[in-house]
Order: structure tokens, then C-alpha cells, then sequence
């Protein structure tokens, strides 16, 4: 049922009372529509809490326009693992491989290119490939082995990390053809008149507005046609500002440096299509199905093992994607490559609002708790925080993020 104040306005205060009635109501209407939205916002408002919490203690450093541009750039590759571990955990599994996977197809890439001068966009086609058969592998066991997805994953990340070993002969090898790199570490190039600002990513900014403006009205009234509760008018106005704010403020910096990097491109068609997949199309539906209640899913006619087998192959294919990134920015393909990804991949999910028992979380989450945790690393270094600290800090930001949810589940329960 719409829980739109529109139509239950109440009658005017008494003279010399309506200002205080009326800021009273919309402190009211705000306070109720973040309670009931806690789980969606909770993460949102964390993340605007430590950039301003960091921007005061590097004295603004943290959001200089070179900085932002190099925020993207290091933290790339772990927000495109954690659009597919998203996916994963919402199935209701646990994909521990990526990190080996990213490594080894990284040691492939450049076997291919290195050794064997292979054209890079050839290379990239079978490295993709190659990680789509990886995953497809590790989901045929699980789905239709049934052999549980930790134990089949743990060893695939075994598997991997010594095949990268065998295949890179325990060295660096690279460097990797100028036009990969610039995939990684490059910006979209300039156009138009010379101004202060990157035109281009000026223009790209304003369609996104247009975009998220265009997708949250409809969103809303599509709710509302489904009798379905929606924010009140005037907090939903307050989220669309904010949000255009947001955009707005990432755009003008990324435009006064050298424009938006070619793989925030990347990430944005990531995110719009896994987005749209997860919202609107059966297979979406379907992954939340299984990961929220599979006997029932099972009963409804979801093709549970179908679906799990392309939920893994899809978490292999983004993994050779995040490997491809990874090699091509530092250049190289390394044996170490690849650490803990999969714990960076599983903890942005898991902040970004996905629940352990599956058929929660959000792609835009995803991204949300891999900036997270992006800002912390960058903020901590900018401040001299050694990282020591830094992995305890990372760890009880998980812990509040993970309780933060059994608190919210325990609320709407009672």
C-alpha cells in the first residue's frame, strides 16, 4: 500500500503554530521513511559519513580532483569481483577462487601477449573465455555435484594460484601492449573547446543525471501502480537531490583533472546491466529465488541448477575481467598477484548490504561497500595509518556492517 502523504495532508495548524506543526511533520515523515528504509540507506549514509570524516582529517586531500581519479583506479578491479560475489552470495553461496582466478588468467594474458605477441584484443577474448569455463567448472560441481560451493572453491583457488605459478615460472612477466594499458590507466580523450573541465565526462555526467532522475520516477511510480509502499513525496525529493548532488560533485572533479577513466566506463555498464538483470529479468528474480528459499523456489519450477551453474560461470567471467584490469595496470603478471581479493570481494558484499543467508543485496551495494572500503584504505593511507591498523579497522567496519544487519532483521521481525 502506497504510503504516498500526498492525499492525507493534515488540516492546518492554528495560527502561530503551523511552522513548528509543519517542520514537526516533516521530521516525522523523515525519520519514519528512514526507519523503514534503514537496510537500503544505512550503507549510503556510512559511506558520505567516512569521505567527510576523512576529508576533514587530510584536510580536503582525500577529495582533490587527481585523488578521486586514482580512488577509481585502485579499487577497479575489486568492485567488478564484487558485482559478481554479489550475485554469488544472494544464490546463497561463496565463491573463495576469485583471487586465484584473477592471477591466473592475469599469468595467462600475458603468456599470451608476452610470449606468444598475440594481438591484445584476441588475448582478452580467450582470457574472458577462459574464466567463463573456469567458472562454468566450479558451477557444474556445485550445481550439479552437489558438492557445497565452499569446499569446491577452495579448491579451485588452490588449483589456480599454482597453475599461475607453473605458467609464470615463478617470475614477473610483462610489459603489456600499450593499448591494454590504457584500458586500466587510461582517460576517455578530449573534445570539443578548451575549457577548465573534461567536456566529455561534463556531458557523460549530465546523462547520468538525466538517467537516475528518469529511473527513480519511474521506479516510484511503478511501485505505486503495484500498491506497493514508497518513500513519502518529500523525502523521496530529498534522495533525488542528494543524489544528483552526488553525481554532480564526482562529475566537476573527475572533469577538472584528466576526465573519467576508461574503466569507470567499464563499471558503469557493469553496473546498469547487472542492475537491470537483477531487477527486471527472470534470471534476476529467479538468483534472489534460490538464495532466499530454494524448496520453495524449487516448487515455483526455478531451474535451480541451472541458474547456480550460471551464476558461477558469470563470477568467472568478471574475475578474468578484474585479472585483465589488475595485470594491465601495474603492467605486469605476477605470482602474488591476486591476494585476498576474495576477501576484499566477500567483505564490500557483505557491507554493501548482501545477507550470509543469501536472497538479499543489491548490485548498486556491491559498489557501495567496495567504496567503502576504498575510501578506508585511501583515507588511511593519506593519514599515515600503517596497515596493521588498517586490517583491524577493515575487520570491525565488517563486523558493524554484518551486525548492522542482524540488528535490522531482529527489528522488523519484532
Amino acid at each position: 500500500m502506497s504510503t504516498d502523504v500526498s492525499a492525507k495532508t493534515p488540516a492546518p495548524a492554528p495560527a502561530g503554530k503551523g511552522g513548528s506543526a509543519g517542520g514537526d511533520g516533516l521530521l516525522h515523515l523523515m525519520l519514519d521513511g528512514m526507519r523503514r528504509n534503514m537496510r537500503q540507506y544505512g550503507m549510503l549514509f556510512a559511506l558520505g559519513l567516512i569521505v567527510a570524516l576523512f576529508a576533514v582529517w587530510t584536510d580536503g586531500d582525500l577529495l582533490l580532483p587527481r585523488n578521486v581519479s586514482n580512488l577509481v583506479l585502485q579499487n577497479s578491479y575489486i568492485l567488478i569481483l564484487a558485482i559478481g560475489m554479489m550475485l554469488v552470495i544472494i544464490a546463497g553461496h561463496i565463491d573463495l577462487s576469485v583471487g586465484s582466478l584473477t592471477a591466473f588468467i592475469g599469468s595467462m594474458a600475458a603468456v599470451f601477449m608476452v610470449k606468444h605477441d598475440l594481438p591484445w584484443p584476441l588475448a582478452v577474448v580467450l582470457c574472458l573465455a577462459m574464466g567463463a569455463l573456469a567458472g562454468a567448472a566450479q558451477g557444474f560441481f556445485i550445481a550439479y555435484g552437489g558438492i557445497p560451493s565452499f569446499i569446491v572453491t577452495l579448491a579451485g583457488m588452490l588449483v589456480f594460484r599454482g597453475l599461475t605459478e607453473i605458467f609464470l615460472e615463478g617470475q614477473t612477466l610483462g610489459p603489456f601492449p600499450e593499448g591494454l594499458q590504457k584500458v586500466a590507466n587510461g582517460f576517455l580523450p578530449e573534445v570539443g573547446p578548451e575549457t577548465n573541465y573534461h567536456n566529455l565526462t561534463l556531458l557523460l555526467g549530465l546523462a547520468l543525471i538525466a538517467f537516475v532522475v528518469f529511473q527513480e520516477v519511474r521506479d516510484r511510480r511503478r511501485q505505486q501502480e503495484f500498491a506497493l509502499d514508497v518513500l513519502p513525496a518529500r523525502l523521496f525529493a530529498l534522495k533525488l537531490v542528494a543524489l544528483v548532488a552526488a553525481v554532480l560533485v564526482v562529475t566537476l572533479l573527475l572533469a577538472s583533472y584528466k576526465g573519467a577513466p576508461i574503466v569507470l566506463l567499464i563499471l558503469g555498464v557493469l553496473l546498469v546491466g547487472f542492475g537491470y538483470v537483477m531487477r527486471n529479468a527472470i534470471i534476476g528474480r529467479h538468483i534472489y529465488a534460490i538464495g532466499g528459499n530454494l524448496p520453495a523456489a524449487k516448487l515455483s519450477g526455478v531451474k535451480d541448477k541451472k541458474v547456480t551453474f550460471l551464476v558461477f560461470l558469470n563470477m568467472g567471467m568478471l574475475a578474468a575481467l578484474a585479472g585483465l584490469v589488475f595485470a594491465a595496470r601495474f603492467n605486469a603478471a605476477s605470482p602474488k598477484a591476486g591476494l585476498n581479493f576474495e576477501l576484499e570481494a566477500i567483505a564490500a558484499s557483505f557491507i554493501g548490504g548482501a545477507s550470509m543467508s543469501g536472497g538479499v543485496g543489491t548490485v548498486l551495494g556491491a559498489i557501495i561497500g567496495g567504496l567503502v572500503l576504498g575510501v578506508l584504505n585511501n583515507g588511511m593511507n593519506l593519514v599515515g595509518i600503517g596497515t596493521d591498523w588498517q586490517q583491524v579497522i577493515k575487520g570491525l567496519v565488517l563486523l558493524a556492517a554484518v551486525g548492522f544487519d542482524v540488528w535490522n532483521k531482529r527489528r522488523v521481525g519484532s
